[in-house]
């Protein structure tokens, strides 16, 4: 069942508010047990449950990368998150670098279920399906 749109809004305010505290429990609290998480040509392909998300963030916080949170907004039953993100990471680039990332968030029955990660903003609104009628 697709979560009502009232319901997306608060949900997107609420990820927001963890991502951007990186309080990686209360960011447990609204993905799914069985949400997935991959780049959009194998977006199943990277993390298949819950504990393997909050544990791919938990290394990134360990090794000392940070993200930002620039924009949230809600397309139906998605949401689209941007970041900015910072640090020591492979995926920034260079040391104390930062590069400009965006996910695509689906909702069902109020839990996150699957996310997919992009580098471009107009690939995650057209790839992810968004902003269309």
């Amino acid at each position: 069942m697709t979560a009502a749109p009232d319901a997306v809004g608060r949900l997107a305010g609420q990820i927001a508010a963890a991502l951007e505290a990186a309080d990686l429990a209360a960011y447990r609290d609204l993905l799914d047990p069985a949400v997935t998480w991959g780049p959009p040509e194998q977006p199943r392909s990277g993390c298949r449950s819950r504990d393997q998300v909050l544990a791919w963030y938990a290394r990134g916080r360990e090794a000392g990368t940070r993200a930002s949170v620039t924009e949230t907004a809600v397309f139906g039953d998605k949401i689209l998150v941007g970041l900015l993100v910072t640090g020591r990471s492979d995926a920034v680039g260079e040391p104390h670098g930062e590069e400009r990332r965006w996910q695509v968030l689906t909702v069902r029955d109020g839990k996150v279920t699957e996310i997919v990660g992009f580098e471009d903003r107009e690939q995650a609104m057209a790839r992810g399906g968004l902003g269309r009628d």
